[in-house]
């Protein structure tokens, strides 16, 4: 037999890695609170920070060192250009990688961009307990990763199984 289950919000912390975004010009973080707040998520944190690994390191170490942060959502950095450095910056800090997030990101980012999605160097993974998003700079590839792939999974009522039900059990040992 079937339950209902309830929604549970979620504390998420979103970073803009960009060295020409202000708050007035950051389309993508923007578009990942309205998304994340409409949904009934709780907006954690929000900052900008230049493309620098360590920079972007120290940031997210931080809110995953926050008991209180469940979710980081980066945006911008993960291109291929000298400057974009995300992947490096946040890889390190993963126990768990989720292959199938970047995957899946690709194939649906084809539909739309086709095979200008090669360039996307999304990922995601697990740090001390916390969910870490990496998606591309740009506001359509924010809304793709939210709308197709994130918010269901950070839904406690999406079934067969999403990462809610998941964080209780993200630390055992």
């Amino acid at each position: 037999m079937s339950q209902e289950r309830g929604f549970i919000p979620l504390n998420i912390a979103v970073l803009t890695v960009s060295d020409t975004r202000t708050e007035d010009t950051d389309t993508s973080g923007k578009t990942l609170v309205d998304r994340l707040s409409a949904a009934g998520h709780h907006l954690a944190d929000k900052r900008i920070v230049p493309d620098d690994i360590y920079r972007i390191r120290a940031v997210v170490s931080e809110w995953i060192a926050a008991e209180a942060i469940h979710v980081v959502i980066t945006t911008g950095g993960t291109g291929v250009t000298g400057r974009d450095g995300t992947p490096e910056a946040v890889s390190v800090l993963f126990d768990k990688t989720l292959d199938g997030f970047g995957e899946v990101f690709r194939a649906i980012s084809y539909q739309d961009i086709k095979t200008s999605t090669i360039q996307s160097r999304a990922i995601a993974g697990v740090a001390n307990g916390t969910y870490i998003f990496c998606l591309p700079g740009s506001s359509g590839a924010c809304r793709t990763a939210w709308d197709h792939l994130i918010r269901d999974q950070l839904d406690y009522r999406t079934r067969p199984c999403n990462l809610v039900e998941l964080m209780p059990r993200l630390l055992e040992k």
